[in-house]
C-alpha cells in the first residue's frame, strides 16, 4: 500500500520519505483532520496529506488551529491534531496546547524544526521548541531519525489519550522530514489499556464514609463527562437522594432539570450552588480535577471528608483532603459504591430546592427584562430558548462565561463548552468550527465578548471558505468587562479596560459571512433563531449592559446560608 501525492502519483512504502510515513502513522491513529498553516520547513508533510484521507483545514492563525484541535479532542475523546512550521508558527500553537493540557483534553501538536545539523548553534528561526512546550504538555520531543517515527507517533497518541489526557508536542526537523528510512516501516499497533475495575477494598472504605455521613454532596468534574458517567451519576443520586453539582467544565453531565441538581460551581464569589456545600460533611468528587475550580471555595476549612472517584489519584491540596480515593472507571465505581451501601439511608436533602428556585428566578428575571442594551440574564435565557438540548454553545472567557456558567441550564455533557483550566480568551470561534465539523447534525453557537471576538475573528474566513455553518453571538460592551468587574470589586474603581470596535456587521460581511445588529431586547431571540436555521456563517452583534455584574455580587454578598 502507498499514499497518493497532490499530482495523483503514488508513493510506495519502500521509497516514501518521513513526511509520508508520518501521515500513514496519523491515518493508523484514526486522524480525520489536521488544523494548521504550512511553512517552508514542513511542505512535504502538508503535501503528503493530499489524497491521504485526512482533511487539512487551513486556518488564518496557528493559535486558532490549536483551539480547533483541542475542541476536536474534547468532543471525540481522540487526540485532535494541529500543525505549524518552526519558530513563530510553533510558538503560536503554544496557547491552545497549554489550554488542552490544563483542560485535560487529548491533543497532538506537530511543528517543523530546523535541520539537525544547525541545532547546536544560533540559527535563523530556530529556538528550543521542546523545552518551550515541555511545561505545558504531557510529553514533548523532537524526532531525531526516520526510524523513530512510528514509535514516537504511537507514544504521542497513547500519552495524549491516557487516563489523564492532555497535549503532546512533536517537532520534526526539516532534514528528517525529507529523509527516506533505510527500510520500509509501518505504524505500530494501537493498544489502549484502561484500569476500569475499582478496588473492592476502596469501595468498602468509601461506603463506610458515606454510611456515617449526614449530608453528602456530589461534585462532578469534567473527568465524569470524559468517562461518560452521566447515567451512573443519575442512578447514584436517585438511589441515595444526594444532590449533585458540577463544575463549569462538566456542565450537562448531570442534567440541570433533574430534581437533585444543584447547578454549577465556579463563580468568583460565593454563589447559590456553594451554599449547597456549606453544610455538607462528605463530598463525593467524581472526575473532578483541581484546576477546574478551587476547592477552597467549597471546603474553606478543609474539614469535609472527601471521596475522590476518578481514573487517577487526586492532586494534593490543603482544601482537598482525600479520605478515600477510588480509582477506576467512574461509572463502575459509582454503581459499586451504591450497591455497597445499606438500604434505607436517609440523608439531609439540604438546600437544593431553594438553590434551584433562586436560579430559576434569575432566568425568569432575564426573560421578562426588556432593557436595552440587554441584561446578561436576558442573553442567557434567549440562548437557552433558541438552542435544543443537544445543540452546542461555546462560552468564551469573560463576563459572559460567568453568566453562562452559573445560569445556563445544560442537559447533556459537552453542550456548553468553556475553557476552565487556563480560561483563555479567543477559543470559541475556532472551537466552534471544530465542533461543527465533529457534530454536523447539531447547531453550534460561539458566544463571545467583543474583546474575545477580535482576538481570533479572522477565522470567520476559515469557516466561510471551509463551508462550516455556525453562529457567533458577540456581546458588545466595548470593554474587557470581566476585568472591570474584578477591579470594581477589589479596588472600587477601574481603568484601562475600554476600547472601540469596528462596525461588526460590515466586518462580518467583508468575510462573506452574514451580519446582524440587535437593536432592542425583543430582537435577540428571533435573530438567533433565524441565524441558527440558516446554512451559513453568521455574526450577531448584541449590546449588553454589565451593570448587572456588580448588582449580582452585591446580592450574593448579602445572602447567608445554609438556606
Amino acid at each position: 500500500m502507498g499514499t497518493e501525492d497532490a499530482t495523483g502519483s503514488r508513493t510506495t512504502e519502500a521509497d516514501e520519505d518521513v513526511a509520508h510515513l508520518l501521515v500513514r502513522c496519523l491515518r493508523a491513529e484514526g486522524v480525520e483532520y489536521v488544523f494548521g498553516i504550512p511553512g517552508e520547513e514542513n511542505i512535504r508533510f502538508v503535501d503528503a496529506l493530499s489524497g491521504s484521507g485526512i482533511r487539512y483545514v487551513l486556518v488564518r492563525h496557528e493559535q486558532a488551529a490549536s483551539f480547533m484541535a483541542e475542541i476536536y479532542g474534547r468532543l471525540t475523546g481522540r487526540a485532535g491534531v494541529c500543525s505549524a512550521t518552526l519558530g513563530p508558527g510553533a510558538i503560536n500553537l503554544l496557547l491552545g496546547t497549554a489550554d488542552a493540557t490544563t483542560n485535560s483534553t487529548p491533543m497532538v501538536a506537530l511543528s517543523a524544526q530546523g535541520s539537525l545539523r544547525r541545532m547546536h548553534k544560533e540559527s535563523h528561526q530556530v529556538i528550543d521548541l521542546v523545552s518551550m512546550f515541555a511545561p505545558v504538555t504531557r510529553w514533548a520531543a523532537r524526532v531525531e531519525c526516520p526510524e523513530a517515527v512510528p514509535e514516537m507517533t504511537r507514544k504521542a497518541f497513547k500519552t495524549a489519550e491516557s487516563e489523564r489526557p492532555g497535549a503532546v508536542f512533536l517537532a520534526v526537523p526539516e532534514d528528517i522530514e525529507a529523509e527516506h528510512p533505510a527500510e520500509p516501516l509501518a505504524p505500530l499497533q494501537i493498544d489502549t489499556v484502561h484500569a476500569d475495575a475499582p478496588s473492592l477494598t476502596q469501595i468498602a472504605r468509601a461506603a463506610e464514609v458515606l454510611t456515617a455521613a449526614r449530608h453528602p454532596v456530589v461534585l462532578a468534574g469534567h473527568g465524569a463527562a470524559r468517562a461518560g458517567a452521566g447515567d451512573a451519576l443519575v442512578r447514584f443520586a436517585e438511589r441515595l437522594g444526594i444532590p449533585v453539582a458540577t463544575t463549569f467544565h462538566a456542565k450537562g453531565v448531570f442534567p440541570d432539570d433533574h430534581p437533585s441538581a444543584l447547578g454549577a460551581v465556579g463563580f468568583m464569589r460565593h454563589d447559590y450552588g456553594n451554599f449547597g456545600f456549606d453544610a455538607a460533611d462528605v463530598l463525593v468528587c467524581v472526575g473532578y480535577e483541581i484546576q477546574e475550580f478551587d476547592p477552597a471555595k467549597i471546603n474553606p476549612n478543609g474539614d469535609k471528608r472527601i471521596v475522590h472517584v476518578h481514573r487517577f489519584p487526586a492532586e494534593v491540596d490543603t482544601h482537598y483532603p482525600v479520605a478515600v480515593g477510588v480509582e477506576g472507571d467512574p461509572s463502575l465505581a459509582l454503581d459499586a459504591l451504591a450497591a455497597a451501601l445499606p438500604d434505607g439511608l436517609a440523608y439531609d436533602p439540604g438546600s437544593s430546592g431553594k438553590i434551584r428556585t433562586l436560579l430559576d428566578d434569575e432566568l425568569r428575571y432575564g426573560r421578562e427584562n426588556d432593557a436595552f442594551p440587554l441584561v446578561p440574564q436576558r442573553v442567557v435565557a434567549d440562548v437557552r430558548t433558541a438552542l435544543d438540548r443537544h445543540d452546542i454553545v461555546l462560552a468564551d472567557t469573560g463576563a459572559g462565561k460567568m453568566w453562562m456558567g452559573r445560569l445556563y441550564p445544560t442537559y447533556e455533557p459537552n453542550t456548553c463548552l468553556v475553557s476552565n483550566g487556563l480560561s483563555t480568551m479567543g477559543f470559541a470561534l475556532p472551537g466552534a468550527i471544530a465542533a461543527k465539523l465533529v457534530r454536523p447534525d447539531r447547531r453550534v453557537l460561539a458566544m463571545m465578548g467583543d474583546g474575545s471576538f477580535l482576538m481570533n475573528s479572522q477565522e470567520l474566513e476559515t469557516a466561510v471558505r471551509e463551508g462550516v455553518p455556525l453562529v457567533v453571538l458577540v456581546l458588545v460592551d466595548q470593554e474587557y468587562g470581566l476585568i472591570t468587574w474584578k477591579m470594581e470589586l477589589e479596588l472600587g474603581r477601574h481603568s484601562h479596560t475600554r476600547f472601540t470596535n469596528p462596525d461588526l456587521v460590515a466586518y462580518a460581511e467583508s468575510f462573506g459571512a452574514r451580519g446582524y445588529a440587535v437593536e432592542s431586547a425583543d430582537q435577540l431571540l428571533p435573530v438567533l433563531r433565524h441565524a441558527l436555521a440558516d446554512d451559513a456563517v453568521s455574526v450577531i452583534a448584541c449590546p449588553v449592559d454589565y451593570a448587572e455584574n456588580l448588582r449580582l455580587t452585591d446580592r450574593l454578598g448579602s445572602l447567608s446560608g445554609p438556606f
